[in-house]
């Protein structure tokens, strides 16, 4: 077993024991018709019901409850970290600027400022806001909080692999969209820690796809970020990221969805399991959808992974 797995799985353990009071359990539910359509055993894991509608509060606390008191903490973020961040602060009482890219949301815009965090708008895309933040970090001597490439993030998104053990211990697949790699490392390094015949599969966006094309590459790389539905994996990556080794060695298959693919996935989760989620969940159905046939008589679970959507994109999506 690769010792960079096993480290990031005990350390999900001990961010669990810090989180687990600022923190909701999500619950595994079984789904109501893709699944029997499908001929396999399905479930949604509902982070899309977390305290702030995505999974992105566990990285954040795990880190900031991890960092000594006194520094101004600084993070950079498509929407959703940053709201899971602004809790966290409140909750650890931390003093925090968000920098997001011009293009954000303008819902998550308004649900991070409503925490009274300090906001700054910079650059077209996610990792244009990071430098800044990175610049301000640096300048100013604030404490950066990464969105994934962080140890501590990544074992605080890990905590959802605990809780599906207990919840089903007999999982076959896991369904997990990839953006930055936190996400799907660190529940990645739980399952194949404990339940190793599990199979991970990493879902990504077509239109934004730069941690599966460096996964294939071995190395960071360079790829066009074009608008999509799954806008919180949108977005490049930390040229050292940690993510990226610990996504190969965990990740069994990946699976690249186009925008058409993830709408019919958003349009499936609203008419068929009543459930409206963010495009990124949307894009973890679509993957299970192009494999379901090899996935029949198993058990699968999708990580619906938020719900924190843009509305008019969303009723596009669905309703068009």
């Amino acid at each position: 077993m690769n010792p960079d797995v096993l480290a990031s799985a005990a350390r999900s353990v001990q961010a669990r024991q810090r989180i687990k009071a600022h923190i909701y359990e999500t619950p595994l539910l079984p789904s109501r018709q893709i699944g029997a359509e499908a001929g396999s055993r399905l479930f949604f894991k509902a982070e899309n019901f977390q305290l702030t509608g995505s999974f992105k509060i566990r990285g954040a606390s795990a880190k900031i409850s991890a960092l000594a008191p006194g520094r101004h903490l600084v993070t950079a973020s498509s929407g959703n970290h940053g709201i899971g961040s602004s809790q966290a602060a409140r909750s650890f009482e931390r003093d925090l600027t968000v920098v997001l890219p011009e293009t954000v949301a303008a819902a998550k815009l308004a649900r991070i400022r409503s925490y009274g965090v300090e906001t700054r708008l910079h650059g077209a895309e996610t990792w244009y806001a990071e430098q800044h933040a990175l610049e301000l970090a640096r300048d100013k001597g604030y404490e950066y909080i990464s969105a994934y490439d962080d140890p501590d993030v990544v074992a605080g998104q890990g905590t959802i692999g605990l809780e599906l053990l207990e919840q089903h211990p007999d999982i076959d697949n896991v369904f997990i969209a990839m953006g930055g790699g936190g996400l799907i490392s660190g529940i990645g390094s739980v399952l194949k820690s404990f339940l190793p015949r599990a199979r991970v599969y990493g879902v990504a966006a077509r239109n934004s796809c730069a941690l599966a094309l460096s996964m294939a590459a071995g190395k960071v790389v360079e790829t066009e970020h074009l608008e999509t539905l799954a806008d919180g994996v949108a977005g490049g990556l930390a040229e050292e990221t940690i993510t990226l080794e610990l996504a190969r060695a965990v990740v069994d298959e990946t699976i690249i969805c186009s925008e058409e693919e993830i709408a019919a996935a958003l349009r499936d989760l609203a008419f068929k399991e009543n459930m409206l989620v963010e495009g990124s969940a949307g894009l973890a159905l679509a993957g299970f959808a192009k494999v379901a046939d090899a996935c029949r008589d198993q058990v699968n679970v999708v990580l619906l992974c938020g719900a924190n959507y843009d509305r008019d994109n969303l009723v596009k999506a669905v309703f068009s």
